[in-house]
């Protein structure tokens, strides 16, 4: 039995350490008000009663930022990852800014069949797990790569990059580096798949840096004209053959064709006039609807965004966009803000304010060889309770005009 550890953040992850190990731990939480215990015998404390001299192991939530003041006082910390270390099997780590959970499940599909299983960030706890799997896949946040510092990986996939959580890891250069901090405890001779661009630490690991789907295809001789998906996905799918071709030299084409998106990803709708609707409600940050408009360029796109972007800049998209053929349908909370991005761009918009009003004024004036894509590049919450609830209501509105 392992020994019990504090506890810090009453949530998903800790929650599991502690079941897994019968309960009883002490956890320190910011939500507890008072001290309380659980139906599993634990006892949670208000996070300001924990004091660094009583315990011995300290594990933390992922989400815990680094300036808390557990983080900061704490002398024995160890991430998730790290109280695993010792236990866990081969294990596969995937990050990135976008891309890592479907990369996950990619790879996890074709590596079913070895008894690979999928967790971490994904919604699987590590401690839920079975350590007797032959390799685990583990889709890894940078707030965990930052709290790790033991557990290391046999191979690491890191996608593209770009600035993201800033409110919790300070600078964009601290990002990164988080994103990168596995490469320190690889051993030689271990497959690193690394964003060209990025400032590399010293590392054992063999590095190969990869800047286009073309390359990875070409280094890993990947026939994509094999494959079915397109654009970021794209390059997700070649990810996770790279790893089957480097540990097995086994490309299995007909095993990732059968693979399906989540839900609310490019998700594909025909109306009954034939008419191409996408569902791209999961594209919460700057960067997937990037990715998103870039799949679908090769025709006509009414482009729906807005909602909650959280102060990000989105003026690389605007970029994007400049010139294309398209046209932009503006919702939700960063409407103005997007108005004045489009004027200044030059690039045609309707303000909708909201998703039934773009819905409607897209279907009085598009094509039938036109996409209508809905891509937010912004949180759900200023009208909807959730990314999820948004893409179902842009399905809804769309079959009620049939």
């Amino acid at each position: 039995m392992m020994k019990k550890p504090t506890l810090f953040g009453y949530g998903l992850t800790t929650k599991a350490i502690a079941k897994s190990l019968g309960g009883g731990c002490n956890f320190f939480d910011d939500n507890a008000k008072e001290v309380y215990s659980d139906e599993e015998n634990n006892t949670i404390y208000p996070s300001a009663l924990f004091d660094a001299n009583k315990s011995d192991l300290e594990i933390t939530t992922p989400s815990v930022p680094p300036t808390h003041p557990l983080i900061t006082s704490a002398k024995n910390l160890l991430s998730e990852y790290d109280f695993f270390a010792q236990i866990m099997p081969f294990s596969i780590w995937i990050s990135g800014t976008n891309g890592k959970t479907t990369t996950t499940q990619m790879l996890t599909h074709l590596l079913e069949k070895r008894g690979a299983m999928s967790g971490g960030n994904i919604g699987t706890p590590l401690a839920k797990l079975d350590t007797k799997a032959p390799i685990w896949v583990l889709e890894s946040s940078s707030f965990t790569l930052h709290h790790t510092n033991i557990a290391s990986p046999n191979i690491y996939l890191l996608l593209p990059i770009t600035p993201d959580h800033l409110d919790w890891h300070g600078t964009a250069e601290q990002y990164e580096a988080d994103k990168l901090k596995p490469l320190f405890t690889m051993k030689e001779g271990e497959l690193a798949l690394i964003p060209k661009g990025l400032n590399l630490p010293q590392t054992n690991a063999f590095v190969v840096e990869y800047d286009s789907a073309e390359f990875l295809a070409d280094y890993f001789e990947i026939d994509t004209s094999k494959i079915r998906f397109k654009a970021a996905f794209l390059e997700d799918a070649l990810l996770a053959l790279a790893v089957t071709k480097t540990l097995f030299d086994e490309i299995d084409y007909e095993a990732i064709n059968a693979f399906t998106l989540d839900n609310h990803r490019q998700e594909e709708m025909h109306d009954a006039q034939g008419r191409l609707w996408v569902n791209d409600s999961k594209a919460t940050n700057l960067d997937a609807t990037i990715q998103a408009v870039k799949t679908y360029d090769d025709r006509f796109i009414h482009l729906i965004v807005g909602g909650n972007d959280k102060g990000a800049d989105l003026t690389p998209l605007f970029e994007l966009i400049h010139g294309k053929e398209l046209h932009l349908y503006t919702i939700g909370a960063n409407s103005q803000k997007l108005a004045t991005l489009a004027k200044q761009f030059n690039i045609n918009f309707t303000a909708c304010e909201t998703l039934d009003n773009a819905i409607k004024s897209i279907d009085a004036t598009r094509k039938k060889n036109d996409v209508a894509l809905l891509s937010p590049a912004a949180a759900s919450f200023d009208q909807f309770d959730s990314y999820k609830h948004r893409g179902e209501e842009f399905f809804r509105i769309i079959k009620s005009m049939a």
